[in-house]
């Protein structure tokens, strides 16, 4: 079977040809052992008893994902700033990174753990399909599904079935942090990334903060912004970037549910791990070259809020009581809702007009060009890099690239469709490597969005955060990408 690229020099040299020839030589000289599968749930579970694999043939892509973690990672350097790098942030980053996806994969409390917590985000989704029901009637019912009194769905609807649920979550996490839930878990996360990462105590705050929310994690720092040097700001907007808020995780639960049994427990697990991802590259790219004003300690060991709404994602003015909460809670989703849905609207409507300019110009490999496949092709080395098999190589290009214009949302639905297929377009590896890697906001708009609501919250650092928005879309794409090499590997 020939494999097309849009890089002659790819086919000519068969570099990977000699990539896989080699792991294939390496995996022979294993040990004979073997590997069981068990099933958590509805989805199949890897139980690793040895080094040999129940499929051989998945430990050279395997190895590739392994080499491709620090390829991406040297890339990071080499295009950087080139500077001394910090030896406990570097290490600490590569140890947790590991450490969370052995995690996640291969370890059976942990992954009845993230069971656990895919079955309770299903079933809070589902029960906030309450409301949604009640208010919208057949409009809000998912295909295939009926009321009470028989009345079918009219079919798939994403403003009316997908945007509601980013109401009821946003609300929830209001309530959490009202009751002081959410801060407990924030500095626990917070205090673990300081320690072994050896970050300015900002630096850990935000980037546990990120873990639930988006731009609300720069409020959890705001009296440290002003005074955050380059790299800390780097770091600040990557974190941002290389996550998703917890308020927009029903969106891709639903998207890919039926193709992906776990996916709710996956997408937390994907955050978590994207932080230190995230703190890996945006120091390779600009280590610190100056000493962080919350070097040395955490805010909260600095100074002791007076009560619990000092950290709330509002702190200027604060919900009186937990029904107060949720609806201010509830308000932030209908705008977030609001902002989604418009920015799909105008995004989409963009790449249309720019793919009927395309159309214009001769086609190339047989098809019109597109945005798609423009992105496509920027990102083919990458997905190679992810240990992705060679059949899936072009799909899973367009996936990703498409995601720098159409988002996340768009990205995650269309991988959805192709592994509804009949036969999937991936296999199961694939597909969560590529579930982790998407997991992000990294797209023009959010930059936009992320760089704009810093410069809102410190004026006087426009200059610097104009000038970082770019390299933190860079340094975001790449770590995620780190993320779907270590679902890559172990998943």
């Amino acid at each position: 079977m020939k494999i097309t690229t849009p890089w002659p020099l790819l086919e000519n040299t068969g570099l990977f040809i000699v990539i896989l020839s080699a792991t294939k030589e390496l995996s022979c000289l294993l040990p004979p052992c073997r590997r069981e599968n068990i099933v958590v749930g509805d989805l199949p579970v890897p139980l690793l008893e040895g080094a040999r694999g129940e499929n051989m043939e998945d430990w050279p892509y395997r190895v590739v994902a392994f080499a491709g973690f620090f390829i991406i990672a040297g890339i990071a350097w080499a295009v950087g700033s080139r500077a001394r790098l910090n030896g406990k942030t570097l290490w600490g980053s590569l140890v947790l990174i590991w450490l969370m996806g052995g995690l996640t994969f291969w370890l059976p409390w942990s992954r009845a753990g993230m069971q656990w917590l895919n079955d309770v985000l299903v079933a809070l989704l589902s029960a906030s399909q309450k409301g949604n029901v009640f208010l919208f009637g057949p409009l809000a019912l998912g295909p295939g599904q009926a009321l009470p009194d028989g009345t079918a769905s009219v079919g798939f609807v994403l403003a009316m079935q997908i945007l509601p649920a980013v109401i009821f979550f946003s609300a929830l996490v209001a309530g959490l942090y009202h009751l002081g839930i959410m801060q407990w878990v924030v500095r626990g996360f917070a205090r673990i990334f300081y320690r072994v990462m050896g970050l300015s105590g900002a630096e850990a705050l935000s980037a546990s903060a990120n873990i639930f929310v988006g731009v609300e994690s720069g409020l959890t720092i705001q009296p440290y912004l002003q005074a955050m040097t380059r790299s800390e700001l780097l770091t600040l907007l990557t974190c941002m970037m290389a996550t998703v808020a917890s308020t927009v995780l029903a969106i891709y639960v639903i998207a890919l549910a039926d193709v992906f049994p776990q996916i709710a427990g996956h997408l937390v697990s994907a955050s978590i791990i994207s932080i230190p991802c995230a703190i890996l590259i945006s120091k390779l790219s600009l280590p610190e070259d100056q000493t962080p004003e919350t070097a040395g300690q955490l805010p909260e060991d600095r100074e002791q809020p007076a009560s619990r709404e000092a950290h709330h994602p509002n702190p200027a003015t604060p919900p009186s009581n937990l029904m107060m909460a949720l609806i201010e809670g509830g308000g932030q989703g209908v705008k977030m809702a609001v902002s989604i849905a418009t920015l799909l609207i105008v995004v989409l409507g963009l790449e249309a007009v720019a793919d009927l300019l395309l159309a214009q110009f001769p086609q190339v490999l047989g098809a019109p060009l597109s945005i798609t496949r423009l992105m496509g092709w920027l990102t083919w080395p990458f997905v190679i890099l992810l240990g992705l098999r060679p059949e899936e190589w072009q799909l899973a290009s367009e996936i990703l690239g498409s995601r720098f214009v159409e988002t996340e949302v768009a990205a995650y639905f269309t991988l959805a469709h192709a592994q509804a297929m009949t036969p999937p377009a991936f296999s199961l590896r694939s597909l969560t490597a590529l579930t982790y890697a998407l997991c992000g906001f990294v797209h023009l708009a959010s930059m936009g969005i992320f760089v704009g609501g810093l410069a809102a919250l410190i004026p006087t650092r426009v200059r610097d955060l104009s000038s970082l928005g770019l390299r933190a879309l860079w340094t975001s794409f790449l770590a995620t990408l780190l993320t779907g090499c270590v679902a890559s590997v172990l998943a």
